[in-house]
């Protein structure tokens, strides 16, 4: 994660205060002001590399932050009721925008993402591609963790599509990390000084999508108290993002073509159309041609998303990063739980190995953060993850679906895990440790050690 100087601009002592120990326990500087003026008064606002204001302060509103910070970012934090009123701070020129109240590890994230960002505004477009290949490492690229080839292709695509401006679908089941994906796909594009813009078309009313997206005139129809802009013309300049695009009603459906191919939208009520310039990223777990195909979903829409058609794998394709991804995310979860070092039990690796997880990472990541929670000790057993366990009690008694596993499937017996986990900290663990983080005893370590031909290495050996 990038470290960054942050401003926080809040005048609720709370939040403020339990802003400024997060972002601190994950190694930012933070600074804090409870208003605009007092921000402006007390801070050179070029020193920082990031603002966060609330929309709404005493005195002038967070939105004049964005004013007299110039090239500075400024993340807006705002509540769900004045999420029009956000909306229209990105085309004043916030970098995004949060709802309160916001989720830990949602404005951790974001925060990473806007400085990881920042460095590149300057950079011409060649400087920027060279980034993308620092930014990649051994465990995945951009945040997203996978060493499996199925990834490792994902990543090389994302770093050739996102410098486009080609319009991108994501297919993958619920919870493999399709907002992962389109968020580094914006990112790493000649639009990430621009906005981003998230739409779940699945959790908006369908009678209300089409004002969401496209905006209303006032009184164009009952209600409609105020014009407003919608999320489409809010993301000019930037990237749209419609996750669960199979859910979007017919009617909006042949709004959103338009915008593609004429690159216009015509607010609802108006006469009037006007241009947008959107990069639309879409995402779905549904099968699009196959909704197409039963006239469920516009063919014509269909073939303009699928410009580039990206597939996250689902989980349990991913072979060995199931229990990597295990491990980081448990160390993660301890983190963010501000909880001591957890491991796996021999059994619950075994049960994580064999689980199909139909919710993806995102269930692995429910998963283990319960397991923390409820676990007596360091040692996270199957029960803790309400997970069904197959197995015997045995380390390496695996049942036949692990033991015959096909290795085109790029499985990972126990017997690989203990050889790999052994090998690699030996040098630094004495047995005791090495028996404890394996939830074995030292009498299971030296029988394994002996069946499978890895000696114990000599405390003099060099």
């Amino acid at each position: 994660m990038s470290h960054g100087n942050i401003l926080i601009v809040e005048d609720e002592e709370i939040i403020r205060a339990s802003l400024k120990r997060l972002l601190e326990r994950h190694g930012h500087t933070i600074s804090e002001a409870g208003s605009v003026h007092e921000a402006e008064l007390s801070y050179t606002l070029n020193d920082f590399d990031l603002i966060i204001s609330d929309l709404r302060l005493p005195g002038s509103p967070g939105t004049e932050m964005i004013n007299l910070a110039g090239d500075i970012p400024v993340l807006i934090m705002t509540s769900y009721a004045s999420l029009n009123s956000a909306v229209s701070t990105m085309k004043l020129g916030a970098v995004d925008y949060i709802a309160k109240p916001f989720d830990h590890s949602e404005m951790l994230e974001r925060v990473s993402d806007i400085l990881a960002r920042r460095p590149k505004v300057d950079h011409p477009s060649g400087a920027q591609s060279q980034n993308n290949d620092v930014d990649s490492d051994q465990e995945g690229f951009d945040g997203i963790l996978g060493q499996c080839d199925a990834m490792r292709l994902l990543f090389r695509r994302i770093k050739k599509v996102a410098p486009t401006h080609a319009t991108v679908l994501i297919q993958g089941e619920s919870g493999t990390g399709k907002e992962l994906v389109a968020r580094s796909i914006h990112s790493h594009s000649t639009r990430s000084n621009g906005p981003m813009i998230s739409v779940n078309c699945a959790a908006i009313p369908e009678t209300l999508i089409e004002s969401e997206l496209f905006g209303h005139e006032k009184g164009s129809f009952t209600g409609a108290t105020a014009a407003r802009t919608g999320l489409i013309e809010a993301a000019s300049g930037g990237t749209l993002f419609l996750d669960e695009i199979g859910e979007l009603p017919l009617e909006a459906q042949a709004r959103l073509l338009r915008v593609l191919q004429e690159g216009e939208i015509r607010r609802i009520g108006s006469v009037q159309s006007q241009k947008v310039d959107v990069r639309l990223i879409a995402a779905t777990h549904r099968n699009l041609r196959q909704l197409a195909a039963n006239s469920e979903f516009r063919q014509d829409l269909y073939y303009r998303l699928k410009v580039v058609e990206l597939r996250i794998p689902a989980l349990r394709e991913r072979g060995k990063d199931i229990l990597m991804l295990a491990e980081k995310l448990l160390d993660r979860v301890c983190e963010k739980l501000e909880q001591e070092s957890h491991s796996y039990s021999p059994e619950a690796m075994a049960a994580i190995c064999q689980h199909q997880w139909p919710g993806n990472v995102r269930e692995l990541e429910h998963a283990i953060e319960r397991a923390v929670i409820l676990c007596d000790d360091n040692i996270i057993t199957p029960e803790y993850l309400d997970l069904d366990v197959r197995v015997k009690a045995s380390l390496f008694k695996v049942d036949a679906q692990l033991q015959h596993e096909s290795p085109a499937q790029d499985g990972l017996t126990l017997e690989d895990y203990f050889q790999r986990f052994v090998l690699e900290h030996q040098e630094q663990m004495t047995e005791t440790e090495l028996a404890q983080k394996l939830g074995i005893s030292r009498k299971t370590l030296w029988e394994r050690r002996q069946k499978l031909g890895i000696p114990r290495k000599k405390a003099s050996a060099s």
